[in-house]
């Protein structure tokens, strides 16, 4: 995506902005603090990318994991992000691999077989990362329309998938 279009994807969702207009307290800490936290972390300048989004969505991930703290991580890239943000953590490449629940979870928005794996194995603290949306707007609305997820967030480049059944299910534009 050239310049001029990332500048046209931000100012169309500048009122998504920073949490504005989140009334659930946990979604609006989740985006202030994780999702759009501007403070620089204390791996970013060993985590250097050439690719703009790359390194944009690469932060993303630091923070979940710093925010999440899982025990494995069920990835297949940006693995050098993920274990800075968790050093604790297992990164698995295959759910077969995995012990028990889904903690956090990495995939594309094309990958419809691992979604359905994924899926399954979900718990209410499962956090699911569904990257390149705007590639697929057909299957991220079959994601969040999904009757076993909860609260999503729409980054543009990528969605945040929650499970917790508990909480109204709501799907939120944010600018990121």
């Amino acid at each position: 995506m050239n310049k001029m279009g990332r500048w046209l994807v931000w100012l169309s969702r500048i009122h998504h902005c920073r949490g504005f207009g989140i009334q659930s307290p946990t979604d609006y800490a989740f985006v202030r603090y994780v999702v759009n936290e501007h403070w620089p972390y204390y791996a970013y300048e060993t985590l250097h990318e050439d690719d703009w989004l790359r390194g944009k969505l690469g932060r993303l991930y630091l923070r979940l994991a710093n925010w999440r703290q899982p025990r494995q991580i069920v990835a297949d890239q940006y693995e050098r992000y993920w274990t800075a943000g968790c050093r604790t953590a297992r990164i698995v490449d295959s759910i077969v691999h995995l012990d028990g629940a889904v903690e956090l979870a990495h995939l594309y928005v094309d990958d419809r077989d691992r979604w359905e794996q994924l899926a399954a194995r979900c718990d209410e603290l499962s956090v699911v990362v569904v990257e390149g949306i705007y590639r697929n707007w057909q299957q991220w609305n079959a994601i969040v329309g999904d009757e076993r997820t909860g609260v999503t967030f729409n980054l543009f480049y990528c969605g945040i998938v929650f499970f917790d059944k508990k909480r109204h299910k709501h799907n939120y534009n944010i600018n990121f």
